[in-house]
């Protein structure tokens, strides 16, 4: 028999291949769906044979021990639109199948379930019944219909919690369900939590094994089998370990074995440590003993070239479809502290502290770094990955598991390339609402995609970070700095600051970079003077920065910090001291430290020179030390820019009332017929947005000057001619673009004019009316699989095709979000809140926020320029192209591919 997923199987006429997926279950493990096949027979009938009779029963309502060879037949060939059915598949066996069968002429279909007996209780039938709803309502089918028996509780839960409308009916001794399977934000909503647990069961799998096998574990120092073993028994793991090894009977004084099968016990993780190519057969040896996780560690794969590439994806392919999800290849390991684990599985010399801190890395070398450093600084681990060439776990992934870990209060990463932002928009502003996240990203990170957006690919990161409230800093050192803060301090509530000092130089340092950071110097209050003048009468200058001189001692700067820190218009304090000679720098530190306990405002300290890794002044103190203000600063602001975005109201996405997504969508379907992507006419481009209430100024399109002069008549004088053959940059400089004509005559000249440069580009031409006088706006939306939906604007007219779209966001947007996109524009400044100006953009700019939503195959929209004015915002010219679009990620669930 052929294996489940055979590449030399040709499937039948009609199979549509795009449903093919694998998915995470309930528990964590992996599977392959995909739509049964007729050379799928005998896996039918074995699967149905492996069955209990109980379940059997409650499939077919009768004993049916056997499948008769009509039923097979009829069971594995359907037409996959009317009558379609997915199998579930694990190895090379089949653990689940579900079908739906269209009743004639109707937008109903009968739907039936039966899953393995051995696997009940993973979310097989839940999973298959969202991927059969998904393919139903591509074929316009709106309600499932099922009858099940009463006793057959499982399966009635499985409407029940699926997300779907659900209504049942006691009749003749069975229970009728209708179940309406329309796209709900309910339903998506259940969908969402299910992959968000399946998700993070799948990584705490991997970090939570109860034993390990290091496969090429060797005797040599510095091999990468020996040291991965080596790390696996001096970190003190809570569970066996086994070296496999087929050539030397011990390693560090534990017995080999051959290979993982000779292994007796079972085995939950495999560390695999042996040369590239041989890399697959043990992954299917893996498989066939029933791991359940493994961490790849040998290099030679997509880093090599095409033919590493295909060995990857294959090794890949048989680890999933056997259950296994994988980290790596070409990665370091993976390390978790939890006492009950105590789980060091990597090669790196690395002695972690335990703590709150989760980290990823994608170098190996990299992260070795800087997991000694926070060692050396007292930051603690929770848990550590490196990803290497990120084949099959991601950041999305790990993200899903560090949000529901008790251990970790904070998330690190180092990346060097994103994979699906489309996810990680959706789950890194979850995430960050109850666990910072804070990345240290070069701007040579890889979005490859960002160059459609007319913006640098680093601004466009930088933009999907901050709205996603991820804390960006671009070197190691900004990480350490901005994470101390984070661990031991409590959030700034604004961005006012006091520096206190004892010396005037360092500290008028700390306002320019504060000033640069983003904050404000704190005003202090008039009684918050007096009580430091007469507290500490050395001090010369009570203000903002306020100068205790070289003569402060300890006791100074603790009651100088507690006055303060009690002032209700600092939000922080940065303390400076700079040693003079014969200083007590330990002494002031911690009154530093003394001042700052208990306050429920942040402090910073910043002594001259120190460096926080060589413990002394730093050892045991409460507070983060910085050893130049400048660096203080930085990190308080990006923290300070973090509780900003906390705060920040989340905003509601509006409905769009008078929107026709029927409409829309009959449109992008029949200009697609044909084409995989394809520009609309002018004509077709108007209808499709004005199914979302964007309509342009009355416009008229003519094929001569006398239809010209006539619509100009039509609209009234005067009127704007132009041709839409052409970008609007090269209307202005060709003479596409002509203005403000006032007479029938001016129309006609210019109209031939026009015809005489531009010949066929001119026609048809477009008659617009003069609109108010207002500000020019462009806007463009571009959505892709690989970047999401992100919509920018800029300054309208020609200037956008110099200077480009200044300011950006991904969608969905909320009315916040709109609003947002606006301030952090060139824009901004001429448009007050309150104006209704604003109002008319920010409503335009939703309502294409929502059309984008409803019809992803919007690939690219520009509207420029937009006028908008106190009357309105005065949509002048569209362009949209549009192209064919995937399943939607939320339709059903699927491990995403990076």
């Amino acid at each position: 028999m052929a294996s489940a997923d055979d590449p030399t199987v040709v499937p039948p006429d009609g199979y549509p291949r795009q449903w093919e997926a694998d998915v995470l279950l309930a528990d964590g493990a992996t599977v392959h769906v995909r739509p049964i096949r007729p050379d799928d027979a005998d896996r039918l009938v074995a699967f149905h044979n492996r069955q209990s009779p109980e379940s059997i029963y409650l499939r077919f309502f009768s004993a049916r021990p056997r499948l008769s060879p009509r039923e097979v037949e009829r069971f594995t060939h359907i037409d996959y639109v009317d009558r379609m059915a997915f199998v579930a598949v694990l190895g090379d066996e089949m653990i689940g199948v579900a079908r739906y069968d269209r009743e004639p002429e109707t937008p109903r279909a009968e739907v039936a379930f039966i899953t393995d007996d051995h696997h009940h209780g993973r979310g097989l039938a839940t999973l298959l019944l969202e991927y059969l709803a998904a393919v139903a309502r591509e074929h316009g089918i709106t309600t499932f219909t099922a009858t099940t028996l009463p006793q057959n509780r499982k399966m009635l839960g499985v409407f029940k919690q699926a997300g779907f409308t659900v209504s049942t009916r006691f009749s003749e001794g069975v229970i009728e369900v209708l179940l309406g399977i329309e796209e709900s934000r309910e339903a998506l909503a259940a969908i969402e939590d299910r992959e968000r647990r399946a998700e993070a069961r799948s990584i705490l799998r991997l970090l939570s094994p109860r034993s390990v096998a290091v496969i090429g574990a060797g005797r040599q120092r510095g091999g990468l089998g020996h040291e991965a073993f080596r790390n696996v028994l001096a970190g003190g793991f809570n569970g066996p370990a086994y070296p496999v090894n087929a050539s030397a009977p011990y390693v560090l004084s534990v017995r080999t074995y051959p290979t993982i099968l000779d292994i007796p016990d079972e085995v939950d993780l495999a560390v695999v440590a042996v040369p590239g190519p041989e890399v697959l057969a043990v992954v299917e040896q893996c498989a066939e003993k029933g791991v359940k996780g493994l961490v790849v560690i040998s290099a030679g794969f997509a880093e090599t070239g095409p033919e590493g590439a295909e060995l990857q994806r294959r090794v890949v392919e048989v680890a999933r479809g056997n259950g296994m999800r994988l980290v790596g290849p070409n990665c370091m390991g993976v390390v978790n502290t939890a006492p009950l684990v105590s789980l060091r599985a990597t090669f790196a010399p690395i002695t972690p502290t335990p703590g709150g801190l989760a980290f990823l890395s994608q170098s190996g070398t990299l992260g070795t770094a800087i997991v000694e450093n926070m060692h050396e600084l007292g930051l603690g681990l929770s848990s550590f990955l490196s990803l290497g060439n990120k084949a099959d776990v991601s950041l999305n992934d790990l993200l899903q598991f560090w949000e529901q870990d008790e251990r970790t209060d904070a998330v690190l990463l180092y990346l060097e390339s994103f994979g699906n932002l489309r996810k990680f928009t959706r789950i890194a502003r979850r995430v960050g609402r109850s666990k910072p996240i804070v990345s240290v990203t070069s701007t040579g990170a890889r979005l490859d995609t960002a160059g459609e957006l007319d913006l640098p690919p680093d601004a466009t990161l930088d933009a999907l970070l901050r709205q996603s409230g991820v804390i960006r800093v671009s070197t190691l050192t900004a990480l350490f700095d901005v994470t101390r803060v984070l661990l031991s301090q409590p959030l700034p509530r604004g961005p006012r600051v006091a520096i206190v000092s004892n010396s005037s130089g360092p500290a008028r340092l700390a306002v320019d970079a504060c000033r640069g950071a983003g904050l404000q110097p704190a005003v202090l209050q008039e009684e918050t003077r007096q009580a430091i003048q007469a507290a500490v009468p050395i001090a010369t200058h009570v203000a903002n920065p306020l100068d205790l001189t070289h003569a402060a001692g300890p006791s100074h700067y603790e009651s100088t910090l507690r006055r303060v820190l009690a002032d209700p218009g600092v939000d922080s304090v940065i303390a400076i001291f700079a040693p003079p000679l014969l200083a007590r720098t330990d002494q002031v530190a911690m009154s530093i430290a003394a001042a700052a306990d208990g306050a429920d405002k942040p402090v910073l300290a910043v002594v001259l020179g120190a460096d926080a890794r060589r413990g002394g002044v730093a050892a045991d103190l409460p507070v983060p030390l910085y050893g130049f203000p400048e660096e203080a600063a930085r990190a308080l602001g990006r923290v300070a820019q973090y509780r900003s975005w906390l705060i920040e109201q989340e905003g509601r996405i509006p409905e769009i009332e008078d929107a026709d997504p029927e409409l829309a969508h009959e449109i992008v379907a029949r200009e697609l017929a044909t084409e995989a992507t394809t520009v609309l006419d002018h004509e077709t481009a108007m209808q499709l947005v004005a199914t979302y209430g964007i309509r342009l100024i009355p416009t008229h399109l003519v094929d001569d000057e006398d239809a010209a002069v006539a619509a100009a008549h039509q609209i009234g004088l005067p009127v704007v001619l132009k041709a839409t053959g052409l970008e609007r940059l090269s209307k202005t400089e060709t003479g596409g673009l002509a203005v403000d004509l006032h007479r029938d005559d001016e129309v006609r000249q210019s109209y031939e004019r026009m015809v005489d440069h531009l010949g066929d580009a001119m026609r048809p031409a477009v008659v617009q009316p003069m609109v108010p006088t207002g500000l020019d706006v462009a806007i463009r939306l571009v959505q892709n699989a690989a970047v999401g939906s992100v919509i920018s604007i800029g300054v309208g007219g020609v200037v956008v095709d110099q200077v480009g779209f200044d300011s950006l966001r991904f969608l969905p947007l909320t009315d916040v979000d709109a609003a947002t996109l606006i301030d952090s524009s060139r824009i901004g400044a001429l448009l007050p809140d309150g104006s209704p100006e604003r109002a008319h953009l920010c409503e335009l700019l939703l309502r294409i926020s929502a059309l984008a939503e409803a019809v992803p195959e919007v690939a690219d929209l520009r509207l420029n320029p937009v006028i908008v004015s106190a009357s309105g915002a005065a949509v002048t010219e569209v362009r949209v192209r549009i192209a064919r679009w995937t399943a939607d990620e939320h339709a059903v669930r699927r491990i995403e591919e990076d």
